[in-house]
């Protein structure tokens, strides 16, 4: 549950914090207080676990107890079915910081005549209301409340005395609907009652599930106009912004050792800044992970925390291989300095592993980040969703000043200097990795394209693996437009 607000809330009307990680960001403070919302999307997308987290988070975080009155799920069944997020619904309710109520509608017993109305409704949830001084209400759903209702002139103004009430009574409501055909909700009117609407969409391309939340109005307030994936998992809903807040990180003047001495020597003498983002990329078995290892070995001969993500390799398999060039990443692992994480592309879609990334990076607070090989990701999505992915990951790790390095596999065959993602404007250092055959021998080769804000070498270096490591030994300079 997150407790902090964006700092670049806007000045306006004021606002309930849901405590959705990624939603209050991008509605600059969260739902609008004292007024309804409605939250609406097809079956399965989230809509009540999205209630009732903002009634948790308002109870538990920011100290406003709410009423949920369910018309579908009976309350031991809401309370069994969120307890695997670590909500604890029977605790609040005895400490009087939640009443959950079930009001069963019978559809069959629903006469449309012109005095139907909420009164029985509005008396149950006033008496809720006032019992606990809650702050925040959640109704789940409108469909069930007001299914037996065909006549659109009472449905209409049932909805409006009913957000109307709940406007009067002062409460931040959240409203769920079903999604209907080429309307936000099935009846069409709710939308235009409301003061902020959130349509949420659980859509499923190429085998892989995805869901997506956008902000469809939200009367007096700016906010995030795109759809922006979310994640569902153990510690609820997690929102992740897909643009960055802007580029408004730091940028160090420290440099930090590559691990490989002659890699420094080209970058000036000293290696990386601090908190820029490293790519190597090169044709198989050229040394990208091998340079990788040495920069994660000499990051925890530092006492630096680094994380290593492998989508090629398993750890174990990473550490053995390392060990063939002298490099034996274990001790650093059994100290708790280097954590692994591996998997396959293919476990999850690009915002499950974006926002994994987020959570062990918060949680392990390391300070080098490896992604071992980013062009694997491509077999989960299009080159510009992993470029998207990328871009947002890189600005997560520069706000933090994680020094970050990725590694990229170029096809033999293509153009080199271009990266099959096309994400190498996006980086502050390059290194290019490909081979060579000379006098019936293949050698690999390293220059360095680019490397921002740094004097760097425009030679070419041979690279030898040993069980001293990597080496770089000098070919002799090639004009190419930089210094040695």
């Amino acid at each position: 549950m997150e407790q902090s607000v964006s700092p670049t809330a806007a000045v306006g009307i004021r606002k309930a914090p849901t405590g959705i990680a990624g939603f209050d960001e991008i509605t600059g403070g969260g739902l609008p207080a004292g007024r309804p919302t409605l939250v609406c999307g097809s079956a399965g997308c989230g809509k009540t676990l999205f209630a009732m987290e903002f009634l948790v988070g308002g109870a538990v975080v920011y100290g406003e107890p709410g009423v949920f009155v369910s018309f579908e799920e009976r309350a031991e069944d809401l309370t069994e079915n969120v307890r695997s997020l670590g909500f604890d619904l029977e605790d609040l309710i005895e400490r009087q910081k939640l009443v959950l109520d079930y009001v069963h509608v019978e559809r069959s017993e629903i006469e449309e005549t012109g005095e139907y109305d909420l009164e029985g409704l509005f008396l149950r949830l006033g008496w809720a209301i006032d019992s606990i001084g809650a702050k925040r209400v959640a109704l789940d759903s409108l469909e069930v409340l007001f299914g037996g209702l065909e006549n659109e002139g009472i449905l209409r103004a049932e909805l409006r005395r009913l957000f109307r009430w709940l406007k009067e009574k002062g409460v931040t409501a959240v409203v769920t609907g079903e999604r209907g055909e080429g309307t936000l909700t099935r009846h069409g009117l709710e939308e235009y009652i409301s003061d902020c609407v959130i349509l949420l969409d659980h859509r499923v391309s190429e085998l892989l599930a995805t869901r997506r939340l956008r902000v469809v109005k939200y009367r007096g307030s700016v906010h995030g106009t795109n759809e922006y994936p979310f994640l569902i998992d153990e510690r609820g809903i997690e929102v992740v912004p897909i643009t960055s807040l802007g580029l408004a990180h730091i940028a160090s003047t420290e440099r930090i050792a590559t691990g490989v001495h002659g890699l420094d020597e080209m970058l000036g003498g000293e290696g990386y800044y601090r908190g820029s983002s490293v790519l190597v990329s090169g044709t198989a078995g050229t040394g990208k992970s091998s340079l990788a290892a040495h920069f994660v070995d000499a990051c925890c001969r530092r006492g630096e925390p680094c994380v290593y993500f492998a989508f090629e390799e398993s750890m174990s398999q990473v550490v053995r291989n390392m060990r063939s060039i002298g490099i034996d990443l274990e001790p650093w692992i059994r100290q708790g300095l280097l954590e692994f994480h591996a998997a396959r592309p293919s476990l999850h879609g690009l915002e499950r592993h974006l926002v994994t990334m987020y959570k062990v990076i918060r949680t392990f607070q390391p300070r080098v980040v490896v992604i071992d090989p980013i062009t694997n990701l491509l077999s989960i999505g299009s080159e510009s969703e992993v470029s998207s992915m990328l871009m947002r990951l890189i600005d997560f790790l520069k706000g933090r000043q994680i020094t970050s390095m990725f590694t990229s596999l170029t096809q033999g065959g293509a153009v080199l200097e271009q990266t099959d993602i096309g994400i190498s404007s996006l980086m502050d250092t390059w290194l290019l990795l490909r081979q060579t055959e000379e006098n019936g021998e293949r050698n690999r080769i390293l220059c360095v394209p680019k490397s921002r804000g740094m004097a760097h070498s425009n030679h070419l270096r041979e690279v030898r693996l040993s069980d001293q490591g990597v080496q770089l030994v000098p070919r002799g300079a090639i004009a190419a437009g930089g210094q040695e």
